[in-house]
């Protein structure tokens, strides 16, 4: 039994009312287990198994396998998501038709930045960001194994982004919250929780949202969500933005029998995805609209002039750094990026936001862009893991081992592994099953194994029931 904290049970049963008594008992059950595919890789050739309502790519699981021993989770072939988070990809496909400029601005670990990338419209650009370290690079290494070029991941506070004013089409804001939706999957939460946490966090939510409010172009849309259940982070929040912003709260098209609440306050728009009426955890949504017609004039402005700065600062200078043509050659469709080097980086931006990565370098602090190449060592250039994880990566064009279950999980703990011998000397890519893991430099007589260390399998340990998924299923 899950014991709650007595202030909690007070205040949620005035909310809840004669629903209280389910929801609690909601809250001692399993969680539901779902994960998302990622159209960019999965092809599934079967039914994975029953389909989360609410979302294109979206499944539940009978049980919980050991994810961390399927290759294919560290391929990025699918990300392991609770299943009400996913409804972001149904406002998407309802609101968005044309691509955008689009920020995830509390993205960590990246639930909800891989499933705007995977439902934006084609050559959306979409910016995650955390201002924490550690979850900045989690989520960094998530979002480059999802393998999108049109991807950037920064690492700044709020107020930052007020620098780019009217850049962002879209601005997703799943604010820090007292976590009251996470309480049957981390008891921390529970012992963390208290009425004066739930203030903090009010408070730094409104903060949050003034700060980031200027970077939303007019007629643009901010879609604000919480894993809480309280109105004071929820419906008061909503409000806020109504009468001190001029948002326009907006509807999104739902099926009554998916079991989403409505709004606890009268005059707000919201979606509540409660653990006694929907399969999945707690999750507050809304999707508001910011006053002024659709004015792309501000983001001109901004590109205009970061342009112009560039001119200006090459004029007189020689000798610019120049991707080799090998490294070019590495992609699928090398026509659609601009290439450049960056501190001994090789890097490959969608062609048509190269003055937006210029723009987004003068003012943020970039972990990610678009796809890096590879990294110079002396005269030698090592590939980059994201270059093997990236959709764009031209298989056609790369040597490649494909590894077996117990090759693919020593190549993904970082230890050595053994190559057949016939195989070309030189950097060559680890694949399981098709789907690209990383590189290997090939000597001949041994293998160095390239896989980055902050992301090796730390656990020595084999589960018996090795695969979350059969791999033809994905």
């Amino acid at each position: 039994m899950i014991e709650l904290p007595a202030p909690f049970i007070e205040r949620t049963r005035r909310l809840l009312g004669a629903d209280y008594d389910s929801f609690a008992a909601a809250l001692d059950s399993e969680s539901p287990v779902s994960l998302r595919l990622n159209p960019g890789k999965s092809h599934p050739t079967e039914v994975l198994g029953e389909a989360v309502p609410w979302s294109a790519q979206g499944y539940y699981l009978p049980e919980r396998p050991a994810f961390t021993f399927d290759p294919c989770f560290h391929a990025g072939a699918y990300y392991v998501q609770e299943a009400s988070s996913m409804f972001l990809g149904r406002v998407i496909a309802q609101y968005i038709k044309a691509p955008v400029r689009y920020l995830d601005l509390c993205a960590a670990p990246g639930g909800k930045s891989t499933d705007a990338i995977a439902s934006l419209p084609a050559g959306s650009l979409v910016v995650s960001n955390e201002v924490i370290p550690n979850r900045a690079y989690i989520l960094a290494e998530n979002i480059v194994k999802w393998g999108s070029p049109y991807s950037i991941v920064t690492r700044n506070e709020a107020a930052d982004f007020a620098r780019l004013e009217s850049y962002f089409d879209v601005i997703a804001t799943d604010v820090p919250c007292s976590g009251e939706g996470m309480f049957r999957k981390d008891s921390a939460a529970i012992a963390e929780w208290s009425p004066a946490g739930v203030a903090r966090c009010a408070d730094r939510q409104r903060q949050i949202l003034d700060d980031v409010w200027p970077a939303l172009r007019p007629g643009g849309l901010l879609i604000y969500s919480t894993c809480t259940y309280n109105t004071e982070e929820n419906e008061e929040m909503v409000l806020f933005l109504m009468n001190r912003l001029g948002a326009t709260p907006l509807t999104v098209e739902t099926d009554p029998a998916w079991g989403i609440a409505p709004a606890l306050m009268p005059g707000v728009t919201a979606y509540r995805f409660m653990p006694h009426l929907t399969r999945g955890e707690g999750l507050f949504l809304a999707v508001l609209q910011k006053p002024g017609d659709a004015d792309e004039s501000g983001r001109n402005r901004l590109l205009d002039d970061t342009q112009g700065k560039r001119n200006k600062a090459k004029k007189g200078k020689t000798g610019t750094p120049v991707v080799p043509d090998e490294w070019r050659d590495r992609l699928a469709a090398p026509d659609r990026f601009d290439f450049t080097v960056h501190n001994d980086t090789l890097l490959a931006i969608p062609r048509e936001y190269r003055a937006d990565y210029r723009l987004l370098a003068q003012h943020l602090t970039l972990l990610h862009a678009g796809i890096t190449l590879a990294t110079a060592k002396g005269r030698d250039y090592i590939p980059h893991p994201a270059l093997a994880l990236s959709t764009a990566l031209n298989l056609d064009r790369t040597p490649r081992f494909e590894a077996d279950l117990p090759t693919a999980l020593a190549y993904l703990r970082r230890e050595s592994i053994v190559l057949p011998g016939d195989l070309p000397r030189g950097y060559l890519l680890i694949a399981y099953h098709g789907f690209p893991l990383g590189w290997v430099k090939n000597l001949g007589n041994r293998a160095n194994n390239l896989y980055p260390q902050e992301w090796r399998i730390r656990s020595g340990y084999t589960p018996d029931n090795l695969l979350a998924l059969p791999v033809e299923h994905i």
